[in-house]
């Protein structure tokens, strides 16, 4: 304490300011010089390789022929989407319209004394068969055609001598095409 007391002293004639020094700070100013051992210090950042530049042309088309052939699919995808979702829209709209040709068709079929009445449902059917031609829809041939699981429905089988083998002789209800796909499959009668 008495060397305490002299400092006080000895700084209060010079006024000097009296700093004290924490024990913290004087802990890591000794540990310090210790620091700057050679096994301690950071490495110095390594820089990356250079590339050739011809490599990196190379790179970067082939980076582009990808990413042109990874475009030209998704366009011709999307094309072939579309032309499936117009094809489909289509069929499911022309399915929902064959009732009414098959209603059409009995009219037809059935005797009248009223012409006026004939001659109005024969030019409604006309004018039912243009739309759908209009749409791409066409009548699948059947009657004495040869049998054909891919675009007819066989109900019914009977023998016809007069018929050749799997020759169709009787049609129920008109099947549809839509371009390859059908629509509906003629419903018929095959000889044996």
């Amino acid at each position: 304490m008495a060397k305490e007391k002299k400092k006080k002293n000895a700084a209060q004639e010079q006024d000097i300011p009296e700093i004290e020094v924490p024990p913290a700070q004087e802990a890591e100013e000794t540990a310090a010089p210790e620091a700057d051992s050679p096994a301690e210090q950071p490495a110095p950042p390594q820089e990356a390789p250079v590339k050739d530049p011809g490599q990196l042309l190379a790179e970067a088309a082939d980076k582009y022929l990808r990413l042109a052939a990874e475009y030209d699919n998704y366009r011709k995808r999307t094309v072939k989407e579309k032309e499936s979702a117009w094809s489909e829209a289509r069929a499911q709209t022309v399915a929902a319209f064959l009732p009414v040709y098959d209603n059409l068709e009995r009219a037809l079929k059935q005797e009248t004394s009223d012409e006026a009445y004939k001659k109005g449902v024969e030019m409604t059917m006309k004018g039912l068969q243009d739309a759908l031609a209009g749409l791409g829809v066409e009548l699948i041939p059947a009657l004495g055609e040869t049998f054909d699981p891919n675009r007819h429905n066989a109900v019914m089988h009977c023998d016809d001598p007069e018929a050749g083998e799997s020759t169709i002789v009787e049609v129920f209800q008109q099947g549809f095409l839509c371009g390859d796909k059908v629509i509906r499959f003629s419903m018929v009668r095959v000889a044996n």
